[in-house]
């Protein structure tokens, strides 16, 4: 994909552009993501509301990319081996600046969680960049410099979890090279409960157990899975979404990886859940509810599988999150 700098700054006025151009520090938050959704790998995501990381990026002298912050998580400070840092740069080789940029993280998202921790860092780092820039960038350009950092956490280039991030809700990537990435509606009254193992599943390893090759009878049901889900969410059809969430290709190999998830998915759609899949790579497992009390009930039953199992594990009920990364101060 050939990146190229926008003409006009997409502000509400000239003077919001200007005032985003002598701004030198901002507080972002960059939220977890959820991607797959059963049907869709590597292709379909969506963008979850408040679960996600901090950031604080500013201009300063010096050039180059420094990450000077880290909490939350024992994360590498050198620029090329952290994700946040690979993105930056793929941004930074671009630009012809006489400045740098540092970089805080405050990680609240853990890595190998299956809710887009690696992507969160790679999504922050360029949002804030291109906001103290004057957003020279839009928002596939970001992806595509997101993707680089991304790939160092995944051992792959692929934007699931990045492009619900930078646009917020549901996103379908198209293609990689060109990059290609399609919004899509998100239904008013879904949300989703998502349980988080305390275990860390890598990616990299996850990808390791999937067939090279698949019957073409189970990839004519992907398919018609997949377009019927994405029709589903354009019509707001929840009949239609519980009936698409179904994966017969990734999650058979994959949900080996994660315990009692087969219990976990009986209890989820017993309580009234549209549908239940794995989260990304695992191990986290997200299910899709209409209504927040339906999300609540089945974050009751999944918490009474896994407070008798032993394993540590936190929950989230969560509003798909239309916006996507933001500033926060």
């Amino acid at each position: 994909m050939e990146l190229h700098k926008e003409s006009a700054i997409s502000c509400s006025s000239a003077a919001e552009g200007y005032l985003i151009e002598k701004m030198n520090e901002i507080k972002i938050f960059s939220p977890a993501t959820v991607a797959n959704v059963s049907c869709g790998f590597d292709v379909l995501g969506f963008c979850l509301d408040s679960i996600g990381d901090e950031m604080v990026i500013r201009k300063v002298e010096k050039k180059g990319i420094a990450i000077t912050r880290i909490e939350g998580f024992d994360l590498p400070y050198a620029t090329e081996l952290n994700v946040a840092g690979v993105s930056a740069l793929a941004m930074y080789e671009t630009l012809d600046i006489d400045f740098g940029f540092e970089i805080e993280i405050y990680k609240n998202i853990k890595p190998g969680s299956g809710i887009g921790s690696s992507a969160a860092s790679a999504v922050g780092s360029v949002f804030g960049m291109n906001e103290l820039l004057g957003r020279p960038f839009n928002k596939t350009e970001l992806t595509a410099f997101a993707i680089k950092g991304e790939a160092l956490a995944s051992k792959c280039e692929h934007a699931d979890n990045l492009a619900p991030a930078l646009f917020g809700g549901f996103t379908l990537v198209k293609s990689i090279s060109p990059l290609q990435i399609l919004e899509i509606p998100t239904p008013d009254d879904l949300y989703a409960t998502i349980i988080h193992p305390q275990i860390e599943i890598k990616t990299s390893e996850s990808r390791a157990l999937l067939p090279q090759k698949v019957d073409l009878s189970d990839a004519i049901t992907q398919w018609a899975n997949l377009g019927s889900l994405v029709h589903a969410l354009h019509t707001s059809d929840y009949e239609l979404i519980s009936d698409s969430l179904n994966d017969v290709i990734v999650e058979p190999h994959r949900s080996k990886l994660i315990p009692h998830f087969d219990n976990v998915k009986k209890a989820v759609l017993e309580s009234g859940a549209l549908g239940a899949g794995i989260s990304g790579s695992g191990p986290s497992i997200f299910s899709l509810s209409k209504s927040m009390q339906t999300a609540l009930n089945v974050k009751d039953a999944i918490e009474n599988i896994y407070s008798e199992t032993g394993i540590k594990f936190e929950m989230h009920v969560s509003k798909i999150n239309t916006q996507g990364v933001k500033i926060i101060e």
